[in-house]
C-alpha cells in the first residue's frame, strides 16, 4: 500500500538512480550525483560500483554544509544548463547540499502549467521563496507575468540568470529582493490581485533585512495575506520539506481559504515524491504540497 503521492513526472534530464542508507543517487544531465537524504532509511539496491560511477559526491563537514568532491570528472564551476519543456536552467552544487532545482516539485510545475492555459490571457504569478525560479521560468514561458521574490541576493540572481538562458526577455518580470511577509502585506494594502500564488517556505530563514521568518508563527498571517491578492479564478500552491509538519497539516490550512479566506474552491495534499528508476522503484520522499484552486 502506498501513501497518497503526487505522481512523479518523468524528465529525461533527471534519474533517480537508486536511494539508502542516508543516500541518494541521481543524474542531472550528464553528471552523476551522490548525496546525503535522511529519508533514504532503507538498504540501497545498486551495488558500490553504481555509487563509485558518481561524478560528484557530497561531503557533510557541519549541520551548516559541507563540500562536493570530484570523483571522477569534475563539473563546470559555473554549472551546466538543463531543459524542462521550453525553458533552460542551470544547476550548481552549493556548499548545501542543493543544486538549484528540485525535481519533485515538477508535478506541481504540470499542475501550475494547466491551471494557467484554462486562465488564459492576462495571468498573474506570485512566487515567493522563489528560490532560482523554474517555477518562474514556467509560468512566464506560459505567457503570465510573474513576481519573482526572494530573500537572497544570490538565488535572486541566479534566477535572473535562468531567464536569460531561457531566452524569456525583459517584459513580464518583477524581480525582488524582499521577506515574503512583508512583500505580501504590501501587495496587499496597493490592492494587488494574482491569478496564481506559490509558497516553499523553509523552516526558518531570514530575510533581507534581517527580517525573521519561522513557519510555525509566519506561515497562517501569509496565507491570510496571500488570500486578499488571489482572483476570482485563481489557484495556490503551498509545499515545503522537512519542517516537522505532514500534508493534511497544509489541507487543513489551505482548507481554510476554501472555507472562508477566498470562499469556495477545492483542496488537495499528498506527498512530493522521487521514483526509483526501473522495475519496481522506491518513492523518495522529497517533502509534501497542498493545492487549492477555485474556477480553473
Amino acid at each position: 500500500m502506498q501513501p497518497a503521492v503526487f505522481e512523479p513526472v518523468p524528465w529525461s534530464a533527471h534519474a533517480l538512480l537508486d536511494s539508502g542508507e542516508g543516500q541518494k543517487l541521481e543524474r542531472y544531465g550528464e553528471f552523476l550525483l551522490a548525496r546525503p537524504d535522511p529519508q533514504a532509511l532503507w538498504r540501497r539496491r545498486a551495488d558500490a560500483r553504481a555509487w563509485q560511477r558518481a561524478d560528484l559526491a557530497f561531503v557533510r563537514e557541519s549541520d551548516r554544509g559541507g563540500r562536493w568532491e570530484s570523483a571522477r570528472k569534475p563539473a563546470p564551476p559555473e554549472g551546466w544548463a538543463l531543459a524542462f519543456d521550453a525553458v533552460r536552467f542551470l544547476v550548481r552544487p552549493t556548499p548545501f547540499k542543493h543544486v538549484g532545482v528540485f525535481p519533485e516539485q515538477a508535478p506541481n510545475w504540470r499542475w501550475m502549467q494547466e491551471r494557467l492555459a484554462a486562465a488564459g490571457s492576462g495571468a498573474r504569478v506570485l512566487n515567493l521563496f522563489a528560490y532560482t525560479g523554474v517555477a518562474s521560468l514556467l509560468a512566464r514561458a506560459a505567457g503570465a507575468e510573474v513576481t519573482h521574490v526572494d530573500a537572497s541576493r544570490t538565488t535572486l540572481a541566479w534566477a535572473r540568470e535562468n531567464a536569460e538562458l531561457s531566452k524569456l526577455g525583459e517584459a513580464g518580470w518583477r524581480w525582488v529582493l524582499d521577506d515574503a511577509l512583508t512583500f505580501a502585506r504590501r501587495e496587499v494594502r496597493r490592492g494587488a490581485r494574482y491569478t496564481g500564488i506559490l509558497l516553499d517556505p523553509p523552516h526558518y530563514g531570514r530575510g533581507p533585512k534581517g527580517e525573521k521568518w519561522q513557519l510555525e508563527t509566519g506561515l497562517a498571517p501569509l496565507l491570510e495575506a496571500c488570500a486578499a491578492l488571489l482572483d476570482e479564478q485563481s489557484f495556490l500552491v503551498l509545499s515545503s520539506y522537512a519542517v516537522g509538519y505532514t500534508a493534511l497539516s497544509f489541507a487543513n490550512l489551505l482548507g481554510e481559504l476554501a472555507g472562508g479566506g477566498v470562499g469556495g474552491g477545492t483542496v488537495e495534499a499528498g506527498e512530493l515524491a522521487l521514483r526509483e528508476e526501473g522495475e519496481g522503484g522506491r518513492f523518495l520522499p522529497c517533502g509534501f504540497a497542498a493545492r487549492w484552486v477555485r474556477g480553473l
